[in-house]
């Protein structure tokens, strides 16, 4: 099976306006989608059980990580030797490439100061899966690793952290959280879905540099995944005959990925995976 994600952690601290989308035009317009909102209102809720204090939401901490997880989506800086806090050249930041081997710390702790009014290091915890993320799939798999818990819960090495601001970035396939240990004087984002359609429609006009959509795109239910064409086609045929009139490949860097379904909007995929979720637990979401 394909490896399915990586948690990265690591101290970071965030931009002037950069047109991406109506969510993230500038940190004036930024704002939170429904993922985005329900994975942090998870981790206050981790935090209150825990008899901690809720961190307050972030404006320039949130526009920062939807940033971030843009120029990793678009650019896949992570795909070499650099890790997901990494930064391409493909935009208005400084770039940087983060490895054990070369570390440029400045490069990341200060992107909040290089990127927003707020002028204080940020903190990154970042996740990305080959799947399409859920705020509940990955929020489960944070639970389960004690590293990211001591960094939700200020405990064993970051005990000396008192977080009081939080922003929060979901695209695709990866996930960016970042902390703040001073309070976020700016108003705190709204949802997209409460903003009026007059209030995007001057960003709507505007040129973008950078677009997850795309009105043509599918989602498949991917099972497996071989090197070997012959080994898909077999496990295409066992699928056909079990009832999976939609089984198909999909061919990809090499790989011959056997889908179970395939979907022309997230929504549906979503219900399909939980669906056959007991039968194929480790089914994720590809899209094309």
């Amino acid at each position: 099976m394909v490896k399915r994600a990586l948690i990265f952690l690591f101290f970071l601290s965030v931009l002037i306006p950069f047109r991406i989308s109506a969510q993230i035009a500038s940190v004036d317009n930024v704002c939170l989608d429904e993922q985005e909102i329900k994975l942090v209102n998870l981790i206050n809720q981790l935090r209150v059980q825990n008899n901690l204090p809720i961190i307050a939401l972030s404006r320039s901490l949130s526009f920062v990580a939807k940033l971030h997880v843009y120029d990793l989506q678009l650019n896949k800086q992570d795909t070499s030797i650099c890790n997901a806090h990494s930064w391409s050249d493909k935009g208005k930041w400084t770039p940087c490439c983060y490895n054990s081997y070369v570390l440029k710390n400045n490069c990341m702790w200060d992107k909040p100061k290089e990127l927003t009014s707020y002028n204080f290091r940020g903190y990154e915890l970042v996740y990305n899966e080959e799947g399409i993320v859920s705020a509940d799939s990955v929020f489960k798999l944070w639970k389960s690793s004690e590293e990211v818990l001591d960094m939700l819960l200020s405990r064993a090495s970051d005990s000396d952290k008192k977080w009081l601001a939080i922003g929060i970035g979901v695209s695709e396939n990866y996930v960016s959280v970042w902390f703040g240990q001073r309070p976020d004087p700016t108003p705190k984002p709204a949802g997209c879905f409460e903003l009026k359609n007059d209030a995007l429609q001057s960003t709507a006009d505007q040129p973008i540099n950078m677009t997850m959509s795309d009105k043509a795109a599918k989602y498949y239910l991917i099972y497996g995944s071989f090197t070997n064409k012959g080994d898909a086609e077999e496990a295409l045929k066992r699928y056909k005959n079990a009832g999976f009139s939609k089984a198909s490949i999909v061919v990809k860097e090499r790989k011959y990925r056997v889908a179970l379904d395939v979907c022309t909007n997230l929504k549906d995929a979503m219900k399909s995976k939980e669906k056959y979720k007991d039968l194929y637990p480790e089914a994720w979401i590809y899209k094309e």
